[in-house]
């Protein structure tokens, strides 16, 4: 059998860098403690560099995870109005997870730009169980639709890319 996967080009990191770019949150997967997989669904946003990132709290099941074991998941893009579902773009990344401390300057700007895009969040910021964290891509892969998949660099994913 042939393999389905095409290139990466230019249209499929601007698609993916794209879909990045308009999610406001994403599917996050998970291994809990007993090793079964847990998907939530998690606020999603970019770092000043282009990182995925979110506001978790420490009291949600996932965050736990997340600490025991840093490895992840996340999947963004929303099905269209019109259509079949699976037709429609959507980006996987494989990802670590990687905590910000909520002392220091790392936090500070984290949560100016993040604030930028999610600006109900300030009230979560002021819970001391709420964190960032950080997402440090290490692939992904991009259905861009019918017949459209693309394995993808880390690099493939940020501006400039």
């Amino acid at each position: 059998m042939a393999d389905v996967i095409r290139p990466t080009d230019d249209e499929a990191r601007a698609l993916a860098q794209s879909l990045m770019a308009e999610a406001r949150f994403a599917a996050l997967g998970v291994l809990l403690e007993d090793g079964q997989p847990l998907v939530t669904r998690v606020a999603f946003g970019l770092d000043a560099q282009g990182q995925p990132v979110s506001l978790v709290s420490d009291l949600a099941l996932h965050t736990g995870a997340l600490r025991r074991h840093p490895p992840c998941s996340l999947m963004v893009g929303e099905p269209g109005a019109k259509g079949d579902a699976m037709t429609h773009p959507r980006l996987s990344l494989l990802a670590e997870a990687e905590f910000v401390p909520r002392q220091g300057p790392a936090h500070e700007a984290l949560a100016a730009t993040y604030l930028r895009h999610h600006p109900k969040a300030k009230l979560y910021l002021q819970f001391a169980d709420f964190s960032f964290v950080r997402f440090a891509v290490t692939a992904a892969h991009l259905n861009g639709g019918f017949g459209k998949a693309f394995r993808l660099a880390a690099a493939d994913l940020l501006p400039n890319g």
